[in-house]
């Protein structure tokens, strides 16, 4: 268990510290500020400037349908928010705002037909089944490691034709581009990272030019806007994007399903016998997990929020991991239910906005709780759950467990 951080020591936390967030439970923290101050401002800490932390869910969605007064187009995180701007704005779509952000996101959401999702379903099916039956094999594994690592990866690999070859070192480089495992990870670790990913898909775009192949850097290599190709800058920041929202929160979520079933057996029951669907169980699981911390606007010109008063050029944060436990959205938030419903979580945020990626994290949820449901009996942590280290990203990376089959366990 995390120790709990003292809601009355708001004031003193740094939450632009990875380390706070990685080795501290701040649900105290998140009650206290959604209950006296929705809109609180944070000094400024560490040789960072301040900026208002919002932590209700009405004023989360107030924040992301106002594409007007709340832009992303100065960044859409503290890291990049916090230092004056970001060098994607106007290239890739989560921090581009307006009439080049819909023509660019219809241009991928377009190459997501329905008859990709379902080729794509089978295929995670497939993999975390026998992930899954491996795991069952060896019974002691890392959930993280062994099985929610390597599906996401896949996946987004496969959106893009990334080469087999190639793939672990892209999910090396994405885990550590806003995040790590270990708290001796840099910021100047994490550009790094970055700008290596860039470089990656710079060659592979340039190879793509002229194809008429189906995937996504394909498609963005040779799409045109008004009569004009895409840039290249575009179409690499955008692979980058994707592969960050495709990988790494989706593992978070994978591997903190199953921590939160192996703690809540009541409903890890409920889900193996059957009283509680999948679609309303990955829902849950995906509010609990809440794989993106905060996500980060300007504002645009003078606004009231939360009870108080933004002024223009103002950095905003809104914090999903507060928003989506607000008692006033949700009843017994503290409790993870997986027959929850309504269920209006802002894991993939809301508005303009609204994650390009939702239904493949869905398929990949849904997929492993079905194979946990079918293959296994029980869940026992060995180990000590090792949380990721960052600002931006949240939850549980490494999670050694003992898996019993549901065949042994009936027999």
């Amino acid at each position: 268990m995390l120790p709990v951080l003292d809601p009355d020591q708001v004031e003193s936390l740094d939450l632009t510290s990875p380390t706070i967030h990685a080795e501290g439970d701040l649900s105290a923290v998140w009650r206290r500020l959604r209950s006296e101050h929705p809109l609180y401002w944070h000094p400024p800490m560490g040789g960072n400037p301040g900026f208002w932390v919002v932590t209700r869910h009405a004023d989360a969605v107030s924040v992301f349908r106002d594409g007007r007064r709340f832009t992303s187009t100065s960044g859409n995180v503290l890291e990049t928010l916090l230092v004056g701007g970001d060098s994607a704005t106007g290239k890739m779509l989560a921090v581009t705002d307006g009439p080049r952000h819909t023509e660019v996101r219809r241009i991928i959401t377009g190459a997501l037909t329905p008859a990709v999702f379902d080729r794509l379903a089978r295929r995670i099916e497939d993999q975390v089944r026998r992930l899954v039956a491996n795991a069952l094999e060896r019974e002691d594994c890392d959930f993280g490691d062994d099985v929610a690592a390597q599906v996401p990866l896949a996946t987004i690999c496969d959106t893009l034709a990334v080469p087999d070859s190639d793939r672990a070192y892209i999910h090396r480089l994405g885990s550590t581009s806003v995040s790590s495992h270990g708290p001796a990870h840099t910021s100047a670790d994490g550009w790094n990272s970055k700008n290596e990913i860039l470089a990656y898909f710079i060659e592979l775009a340039e190879e793509r030019r002229g194809g008429d192949a189906d995937d996504l850097v394909s498609i963005l290599a040779n799409a045109r806007v008004k009569g004009r190709p895409l840039g290249t800058d575009e179409i690499v920041f955008n692979c980058y994007s994707l592969i960050l929202g495709g990988d790494e929160t989706t593992r978070l979520a994978m591997t903190g399903a199953v921590l939160a079933l192996a703690e809540n057996q009541d409903q890890w029951r409920a889900l193996r016998v059957g009283e509680v669907g999948l679609d309303s169980a990955v829902e849950e699981v995906l509010r609990w997990t809440t794989p993106s911390r905060h996500l980060g606007r300007l504002a645009a010109e003078p606004a009231d929020l939360g009870g108080g008063r933004v002024e223009a050029g103002d950095v905003v944060t809104v914090w999903l991991a507060s928003a989506n436990f607000d008692e006033r959205e949700f009843a017994r938030s503290e409790r993870f239910l997986l027959d929850r419903t309504p269920n209006r979580h802002l894991t993939f945020a809301y508005g303009p906005h609204f994650c390009l990626g939702a239904r493949l994290g869905r398929i990949q949820l849904a997929a492993t709780l079905a194979a946990l449901r079918d293959l296994v009996g029980e869940i026992e942590v060995t180990g000590t759950p090792r949380r990721v280290y960052s600002n931006f990203l949240g939850g549980t990376c490494n999670l050694p467990v003992r898996l019993t089959s549901s065949s042994q366990r009936s027999g």
